[in-house]
């Protein structure tokens, strides 16, 4: 059984808290942001998480707390094409909230059309979450904000030229002294306020949840419930995603795409250690519905073709984890694997995507 948090949840209210930072349904249309933010909420969303989430995991850094100022900048530079050097790629264009906060393809798209190596993983629950991209290589979200900013293949422009540009959008004034105290713009503030924001996109309160937490036995069927045995036992799930969100914050060598020429070897290439080669970092398993295709790599569309990848033990390689054996599972442990993981899809928080931004800018126009 799921392991029951011990300390108080209550009913989530996040996309009250959103409301009042300027964030309402992605579907409704948003007028241009004000020169002058209104007074933002100062309520912290750590005290109204949604039912299975663990606020004692959170992980926010003592120089950024969260502030409903911070947000709401945050929200306005994550939609801001004006991040990359050509102002057609912002944070949503591989972290998309229509698709699970992240991308459509197996792989991300840059600038100029260009592809990346890898999936782009979902902002989901990384408030709980320490080392950041699939291979761990940032210690935080902050680290992690400003690294496609500078990557040539993602946004391709430089720290420096893109304070150079915000700096000159006098309508970001009022924004960075709400949420910092003075205007000035620099690569740190930028970087905090986007992951204070991406610390409010959060996800519980699934079917699983108010059968476990609740007692809600209507809550799942039978299928499901028998899928959590599955879960925990014959498919041993549970080794590494563990605990309320799902992972162990681990990385693991399941020897996807390590059959091709020149794999790519994840870890190792962070820490230069030879048992690391091939690993990735476990996923959390909230709202997978909206987040496929699946694996680092986008190499499986469905998640029938994922268990069944785990159910043949991985692909064989030198490093495959220990965990990585044959499972046997039968058509019906599979179905009801499967139903269980539908389960696990909650809340979502309810975020506008700006049409206008400061400086009268719109997706499309172009950048100076």
């Amino acid at each position: 059984m799921i392991r029951k948090p011990p300390y108080w949840i209550g009913c989530f209210v996040l996309a009250v808290f959103l409301a009042a930072t300027g964030c309402q349904k992605a579907e409704e249309k948003s007028a241009p942001p004000p020169a002058e933010p209104a007074p933002a909420a100062s309520v912290s969303p750590l005290d109204n998480l949604p039912l299975g989430l663990d606020k004692d995991s959170a992980q926010v850094p003592r120089d950024n707390s969260i502030t409903g100022e911070k947000v709401e900048l945050g929200r306005l530079l994550y939609f801001d094409g004006r991040l990359s050097r050509d102002g057609t790629i912002s944070c949503a264009s591989c972290h998309n909230p229509k698709h699970g906060w992240t991308d459509e393809g197996p792989t991300s798209t840059g600038i100029r059309g260009q592809k990346g190596g890898r999936r782009a993983p979902t902002v989901l629950n990384r408030l709980f979450s320490t080392a950041q991209f699939w291979d761990g290589r940032a210690a935080s979200l902050e680290e992690q904000a400003k690294g496609p900013i500078q990557n040539p293949i993602e946004m391709g422009f430089t720290h420096e030229e893109a304070v150079a540009r915000f700096s000159k959008i006098a309508e970001y004034s009022p924004y960075f002294e709400k949420a910092f105290g003075t205007p000035e713009v620099t690569i740190d503030r930028i970087a905090q306020a986007i992951a204070t924001f991406e610390r409010t996109v959060v996800t519980g309160d699934s079917p699983v949840d108010r059968w476990q937490r609740k007692g809600e036995e209507t809550a799942v069927s039978e299928s499901v419930k028998r899928g959590l045995q599955v879960f925990n036992g014959k498919a041993r799930c549970i080794t590494c995603h563990a605990g309320f969100n799902f992972t162990d914050e681990r990385f693991h060598n399941l020897g996807v795409g390590m059959d091709k020429e020149k794999p790519d070897l994840g870890r190792y290439d962070v820490t230069k250690q030879d048992a690391d080669k091939g690993a990735f970092k476990t996923p959390g398993l909230r709202n997978l519905k909206s987040r496929a295709p699946y694996m680092h790599d986008g190499s499986e569309k469905t998640l029938e073709t994922v268990v069944d990848f785990y159910d043949k033990g991985g692909l064989k390689n030198p490093r495959l984890d220990i965990q990585m054996k044959p499972l046997g599972l039968t058509p019906d442990e599979k179905k009801d694997l499967i139903a269980f993981l539908d389960a696990l899809n909650g809340s979502e928080p309810q975020v506008v995507i700006p049409e206008v931004f400061p400086g009268g800018w719109k997706p499309g126009m172009p950048v100076e």
